[in-house]
């Protein structure tokens, strides 16, 4: 069977700081999620726990008090909604979230390409592509060095632009080797960890397209699950994203058997 686009697991609302959107609200996510005929969505405001050192001055106050606000979700008849959260993993690779932290949470997704926030993630002398790509592949290491309960993390955006500035992000993907990329995500399947697509479908040439989806392929054949995630922090980021969602399962052949189950 084909893969069914029936979720979204990283929906951010009004409460992370890079959104601050009113209308980026539980009622809308959850109309969203009704309109697309979903049967889960997820809220992942960023967060840090306050009991992990190494949050930076923003993560500091965007702890799992401050997300947890949010709390009760509106629930609907057709469509389940859970409460997750997005950290991160700063320049020392201290994931911010504790044991205790992700047993409070349905979900947890950790970004390991977050290598746009110099000073926090990553230094200024750190900018050269190879440099960026061995950072690429330490902080996934790292994060499958975790013993974070199994179906319960999902691995963000691995192509993403905030890999390197200035369009450079895909140089830095084709710079891993096939061999490198098979490692990591042959230990992705055994750890349990699913991994996510809400890359754009299309790109300006046949070759960065094939550049973006070579990770994802490689972890197809690895026996990785994937799920989908729109990373909406407004709400016109939710136009089009069910279509993009469906074109990205049909360009990596995905069938029902390939799709990560946090929720059962």
């Amino acid at each position: 069977m084909k893969y069914r686009i029936d979720h979204d697991y990283h929906i951010h609302s009004f409460l992370s700081s890079c959104s601050r959107d009113p209308a980026q609200n539980p009622a809308r996510i959850l109309q969203y999620a009704e309109e697309n005929g979903y049967r889960d969505v997820c809220l992942t405001d960023h967060g840090w726990d306050a009991s992990v050192p190494g949050a930076d001055e923003g993560y500091a106050r965007q702890s799992l008090e401050h997300i947890r606000s949010i709390l009760p979700l509106p629930q609907s008849a057709h469509v389940r909604f859970h409460f997750g959260c997005e950290t991160d993993m700063n320049k020392q690779f201290v994931i911010g979230m504790s044991l205790q932290g992700i047993a409070s949470l349905d979900f947890l997704i950790v970004p390991t390409t977050h290598l746009h926030l110099t000073g926090f993630t990553i230094d200024a002398e750190d900018d050269a592509i190879e440099r960026r790509a061995a950072l690429y592949v330490r902080r996934f290491e790292v994060l499958l060095e975790t013993n974070f309960p199994r179906n319960k993390v999902g691995i963000a955006h691995l192509t993403c632009g905030h890999i390197a500035p200035g369009g450079r992000s895909l140089r830095v993907i084709d710079t891993v080797p096939d061999e490198v990329f098979r490692g990591l995500f042959e230990k992705t399947t055994q750890k349990g960890y699913g991994v996510e697509l809400n890359m754009p479908a299309v790109y300006d040439t046949d070759a960065d397209l094939a550049s973006a989806l070579r990770p994802y392929r490689i972890a197809k054949k690895c026996g990785c699950k994937f799920y989908m995630g729109s990373d909406a922090h407004h709400p016109d980021k939710f136009i089009g994203m069910p279509e993009r969602f469906r074109a990205l399962a049909e360009l990596l052949d995905l069938r029902e058997s390939d799709k990560f189950r946090p929720f059962g």
